[in-house]
């Protein structure tokens, strides 16, 4: 039997998000570097990050309303399946395009080369944008799936890699396996904000039910330190599944709109090659069941190779192009690597069950979760609940129900709400 819990995080919403955005750019007072008539490049990524198309427009018409000529352009590395067309197609599905936004959307490929960092790292920016009279990057402000640093996942990485298209994903990363992300970040972030043509980003921080908590403008003198403390503050709020270990976790999907790796490796705590719990603040979790891919990962399939089964229903929907250009510019070979898959739930979550060296199913300890991004809702087994005591932050929200299966052998989709 399992039992639906609700974790009660603390509720940061933002009332009013485009207003918010709004306000904070006012105050920054970034577009007053350029004088009326001036093009704004724009830079927008693929994360499924709440609000965006608000977000964005708010920017947009911030930027207008000071007398300049603002138009979008992916900003995105190799998402997208790593193409051009890809790329203005994931912004288009979060409502990003010119109808809506009131500006153009310029998507390309090309760059130019910007020189070396001082680690020796090839610094690049996609052609579109650099052609502009400045530059401003719009992203999440949140932890890194597999990397800690003081920098993480922000606008600083969204400058350092996704300005650059594949070249600067694939130079970051390679460079990043010897040197640590962290430094590779900062050393080509670094060198693209002391070429004077960056304005800027706006950092979004979202609370643990990935509602937009924070929007704060920062100006490209104070960017790098200024998302150092906005990733203190959003760590600080980070949603985690609330028991100390379990044996087999079902994850309903991943998808590259929800995680950079498909799923956030510090909540299931996976590394990058798949290897099994490495991350000490994460509750140790044995097997990962994996039953779907996301629609809006494009066919990029990253993160499977974190799973230890999947339901075959995913491997039609798989574009091994985009797995591969992944793979490419993330080095990260073993996150797309595809396991043991079989036709039906039950053959799956079984197969999974009895490799954990439990022999009395009553013993098993599972979790049931929708995706690494929702965690406000889960389901855990009843022999976990003596976990759940004395929390003030859980709640049992409802009465026990069977992990059933109908005629195929199927479960239904993740059933707490």
């Amino acid at each position: 039997m399992l039992i639906p819990v609700r974790q009660k995080f603390p509720h940061r919403a933002l009332s009013d998000v485009a207003g918010a955005t709004r306000a904070e750019l006012e105050s920054s007072g970034i577009a007053a570097r350029l004088t009326p008539g001036a093009h704004v490049a724009i830079g927008v990524g693929s994360r499924g990050i709440s609000h965006l198309a608000a977000i964005v427009r708010a920017t947009v018409d911030y930027f207008a309303a000071h007398g300049l000529k603002p138009f979008i352009f992916p900003a995105m590395g190799s998402h997208g399946a790593g193409t051009a067309e890809g790329q203005a197609s994931v912004l288009a599905h979060y409502g990003i395009d010119e109808a809506h936004m009131g500006c153009p959307v310029a998507s390309t490929f090309d760059v130019v080369s910007l020189g070396r960092t001082g680690l020796g790292i090839e610094a690049f920016a996609g052609r579109d944008a650099w052609g502009s009279d400045g530059i401003f990057l719009i992203n999440r402000v949140k932890w890194h799936t597999s990397f800690a640093g003081a920098l993480e996942s922000g606008v600083a990485k969204m400058l350092a890699i996704g300005l650059g298209k594949l070249e600067g994903a694939k130079s970051v990363h390679g460079h990043g396996r010897n040197l640590g992300m962290d430094n590779a970040i900062r050393s080509v972030a670094q060198r693209i904000l002391a070429t004077g043509k960056v304005l800027g980003g706006l950092g979004i921080l979202e609370d643990a039910y990935h509602d937009t908590a924070k929007v704060a403008a920062l100006p490209a003198g104070t960017l790098i330190e200024g998302e150092e403390e906005l990733l203190k503050t959003t760590k600080s709020w980070m949603g985690r599944i609330p028991v100390a270990a379990v044996d087999v976790l079902i994850v309903d999907e991943i998808g590259k709109n929800i995680s950079g790796t498909g799923m956030d490796l510090k909540i299931v705590n996976r590394g990058t090659s798949g290897q099994p719990n490495p991350w000490p603040d994460a509750p140790r979790i044995e097997r990962i069941f994996v039953r779907d891919l996301s629609p809006l990962s494009y066919g990029n399939a990253v993160g499977i190779g974190a799973a230890d089964v999947l339901h075959a229903r995913m491997i039609p929907k798989i574009d091994v192009k985009a797995g591969r250009v992944n793979a490419l510019t993330s080095g990260s070979l073993g996150l797309v690597r595809t396991p043991l898959h079989f036709t039906s739930d039950r053959e799956c979550f079984e197969l999974a069950a009895a490799t954990v060296g439990k022999f009395d199913p009553a013993d098993l300890k599972i979790a049931w979760i929708r995706n690494t991004l929702e965690l406000g809702m889960i389901a855990l087994s009843e022999n976990l609940r003596g976990e759940l005591e004395g929390k003030p932050e859980v709640e049992i929200a409802g009465a026990p129900f069977e992990l059933g299966y109908d005629a195929d052998g199927n479960m239904g989709p993740f059933p707490c709400r």
